[in-house]
């Protein structure tokens, strides 16, 4: 049996499924979904299969004409195709924890010509791509997304919390560390509003200023003192509206927003017909978006031919050099600094950077979102920004936590990137040769984004 929802997003004030599953005599009660009016939604266990079903909608049959739909003897029904869920391989693991391909057993004989020599980059073996594979999925994907509804990324369990803005930094910083969040919504309890997000950004802008703080004679973060009191001093010199979406925004508007405004999540808000309070009913991420690609078209990417091509060949992320792109990928040695690292991400917009060996061979990932890890133990209090390393900065974080990116090679499909990438914790995948992990490129969440949007990003 496969879990299967129904929604019916056209309002009523009872709503009722029925269908050949149900042998049309029993009817399932559907609910509102929160944080709207209009729609209602359920879930069923459904067999593989052709199903046919309709809504009873205030006592008058009904069907949803967005959704499929079949004419026969009997009448017009919409119809769902049930697919039997297919176990996806098992990603292997190195000895880090880190989730990449299988490296160690690729097939020599089939790729051959892929082979490097040292300090050459392996040529690809590539299928023709066409601006008509761009333009189709591009064209196809924003129909899809333009049909779902914000509230569909809003998970059937689980928490969603926001940060008292009146909470001291340092009281943030170690709220967010041991909870395992990277970004969180700011709750003004005096105006009763979400008033921002408190992003890793943020806390790397905490350490400059401490770092600062410690050459005039001085080490402590009490000018802050508050959340508010960091984030009004930080808005002094531009200030926006809160940026926000409503739960029934269809998910081109979540993914345009996020790509417009260079943000990385943004807070799904809804406020009750007659109220002025909000409830943040979810915190919409890219990550989020791109799980649900991969959900609906996992066993029909034929229908998006773009997910097809090997990522070499298609004009997404960021390359070394020899390979070329729009902007070189930057690395960073095992011994670099973590004043200029954090200063190079910020000035640079960058999320993250590989860190190589001598040999430019990748060791791991330096990121914006590990400067939470420095809250353990208040490490961040002690940490002279201009005397440590990336690398020790590093043996803070968490490795048996979720994994922090992935790997992949030149050949590997689109669709097999994106699937890394719909991992809620992975927001980077490396793009390195197969027999020796030396670093060819990097592809972020926002990079697949920036292909599928591009004529709003």
């Amino acid at each position: 049996m496969v879990h299967t929802h129904f929604v019916w997003s056209h309002g009523g004030n009872q709503v009722f499924l029925c269908g050949d599953f149900t042998a049309w005599i029993k009817y399932q009660q559907m609910v509102t979904v929160e944080g709207s009016s209009t729609t209602f939604m359920t879930i069923c266990d459904l067999p593989p299969g052709l199903h046919k079903f309709k809504f009873l909608v205030d006592g008058v049959w009904r069907i949803d004409e967005r959704q499929p739909i079949s004419e026969d003897e009997y009448g017009v029904n919409n119809v769902v195709l049930v697919e039997q869920p297919q176990l996806m391989p098992q990603t292997l693991l190195f000895d880090d924890g880190l989730p990449v391909m299988d490296i160690d057993s690729y097939d020599d004989r089939n790729h051959a010509d892929v082979a490097s020599t040292s300090g050459s980059v392996p040529k690809e073996v590539e299928v023709e791509l066409t601006n008509d594979d761009i333009e189709t999925t591009c064209r196809r994907l924003f129909k899809h997304f333009s049909s779902y509804k914000a509230y569909e990324l809003i998970p059937d369990s689980g928490k969603v919390f926001a940060l008292d803005d009146n909470m001291t930094v340092e009281e943030a910083f170690l709220v967010m560390h041991e909870e395992g969040f990277v970004i969180a919504p700011l709750w003004d309890a005096t105006n009763l509003q979400i008033s921002g997000m408190l992003t890793p950004s943020d806390f790397i802008m905490v350490l400059i200023e401490l770092q600062r703080n410690r050459a005039m004679g001085t080490n402590s973060v009490h000018q802050f003192s508050t959340i508010s009191a960091w984030k009004e001093g930080k808005l002094q010199l531009q200030r926006r509206p809160l940026i926000k979406v409503d739960p029934d925004d269809s998910l081109s508007d979540v993914a345009i927003r996020i790509l417009q405004n260079h943000i990385s999540a943004i807070p799904v808000v809804y406020v009750q017909q007659g109220s002025t309070c909000p409830q943040l009913l979810h915190v919409a991420c890219l990550s989020g978006l791109l799980e649900h690609i991969c959900r609906h078209f996992e066993h029909r990417i034929n229908y998006l031919p773009l997910l097809q091509h090997s990522i070499g060949g298609l004009p997404i992320g960021t390359w070394i050099r020899e390979i070329g792109g729009v902007r070189e990928l930057r690395t960073f040695p095992p011994n670099y600094l973590l004043s200029d690292a954090y200063r190079l991400l910020i000035d640079e917009r960058i999320s993250s950077v590989p860190i190589v060996d001598d040999k430019g061979a990748l060791i791991d990932v330096f990121s914006r979102s590990d400067v939470i890890s420095l809250a353990k133990g208040n490490a961040y209090v002690h940490v002279q920004l201009d005397q440590t390393t990336i690398s020790q900065a590093l043996q803070l974080v968490d490795k048996n936590a979720r994994a922090r990116y992935g790997i992949c090679t030149r050949s590997d499909s689109l669709f097999k990137v994106m699937n890394l990438l719909s991992d809620p914790g992975m927001r980077r995948v490396v793009v390195v040769e197969a027999n020796n992990r030396c670093v060819l490129g990097l592809i972020t969440l926002r990079d697949i984004f920036n292909l599928i949007f591009r004529d709003f990003s």
